[in-house]
């Protein structure tokens, strides 16, 4: 009876991914605290474009007088 003895999986390779703010390369992996950004200055970009609501989404609102709810339970 042989006992075959895998050797343990070397670590993973850490992954690259591109830096929401400038687009270029980030290491995403425990060595990075400003993940997914590649330094802590495009993380302090991407920050205060949220702050300033740079990134506000538009709002289909109904006008101030239409009725709020459902609609299929408005007779």
């Amino acid at each position: 009876m042989s006992h075959d003895h895998t050797p343990p999986a070397p670590p993973a390779a850490p992954k690259t991914v591109v830096c929401p703010s400038c687009g270029g390369p980030s290491l995403y992996g425990p060595q990075n605290p400003w993940r997914p950004f590649c330094s802590e200055r495009c993380k302090q970009i991407d920050l205060g474009a949220w702050a300033s609501e740079s990134f506000r989404m538009p709002t289909e609102a109904p006008p101030d007088d239409a009725p709020h709810g459902d609609p299929r339970q408005q007779h």
